[in-house]
């Protein structure tokens, strides 16, 4: 849980500090602010920060794995979620964002409910699931990426949720692929379909954010990512890997889940960190 934690904390600052260099890559003197999101993202990657929110990110994703081997994926979805928490605390800080008395309250939830799920929570199941669950993910991951294509023909905030709700899913599967890989060893990974679905499900969430939040509402595109990589992965763990709570602590669990997960949405609009007017960010690399 520590690990899922500090996942979360890295996650959340990583998002502030490519913010910032976002911010000053869109106001330096070289070009200014032309050249479109490409020239920005090659100016904002000469700036310390975004390098540092790079090295978070990194971090953070080897801190998810090594959650996600100990913990059970409930639990660790429900603290990736909270990074938007860590996220609107640290832009509060750092990029002044005021907060509203309803966020900060959000953020005190989030805390709340990740403290519940702390408690109730006991270690990683014990099962390896059924032999079709790799193929699976593999299907969901290619049902990913197909939604995205059909998401890319929507407007709105219709496009922001089904394009934030595949990604999600997209994330989701690669929380579910790193329980099902038991060997690092070339030859047995270019066997294991479940590696096969991580790099695929990684790659489609990412495609599928960077899109959401780069053409649509922040908010309701990081909602959608935020149920999208909770809930399923969540019941995927309890029905066919074995997840379980401590003896007596089911109701607990669930609790802790649905509050930490509703304090998340409640700060949904921290999926971005807000920029200046006139200084468009590039998405922030998600695990």
């Amino acid at each position: 849980m520590v690990c899922a934690l500090g996942a979360a904390v890295c996650f959340g600052t990583a998002t502030v500090l490519q913010a910032v260099a976002a911010r000053a890559a869109g106001t330096d003197g070289d070009g200014g602010g032309g050249g479109g999101d490409a020239a920005l993202l090659l100016r904002a990657l000469r700036q310390w920060r975004y390098i540092a929110g790079l090295a978070l990110d990194g971090v953070g994703f080897l801190l998810q794995i090594a959650a996600l081997r100990s913990v059970p994926i409930y639990a660790v979805g429900a603290a990736l979620a909270a990074s938007l928490a860590v996220t609107a605390v640290v832009a509060a800080r750092l990029l002044r964002v005021r907060l509203s008395g309803l966020e900060w309250a959000a953020v005190a939830v989030v805390c709340a409910g990740l403290g519940m799920l702390g408690l109730a929570s006991g270690t990683e199941g014990a099962l390896d699931g059924p032999p079709w669950l790799g193929y699976a993910l593999v299907a969901v991951a290619v049902g990913v990426l197909l939604l995205g294509g059909v998401g890319g023909r929507l407007s709105g905030r219709t496009r922001a949720l089904l394009m934030g709700l595949g990604a999600g899913f997209g994330f989701g599967v690669v929380e579910v692929a790193v329980r099902l890989i038991d060997s690092l060893r070339p030859a047995e990974l270019l066997t294991d379909p479940a590696a096969y679905a991580l790099l695929l499900g990684g790659g489609a969430a990412f495609l599928l954010l960077t899109s959401a939040l780069q053409r649509g509402s922040v908010t309701t595109a990081t909602a959608g990512t935020v149920i999208g990589e909770t809930i399923g992965p969540a019941a995927v763990g309890v029905v066919w890997l074995g997840d379980r709570t401590r003896e007596g602590l089911a109701w607990l669990a669930v609790l802790g889940f649905a509050v930490a997960v509703a304090g998340a949405l409640l700060l949904a609009r921290f999926g971005e960190a807000p920029a200046e007017e006139g200084a468009a960010l590039p998405a922030p690399a998600e695990r």
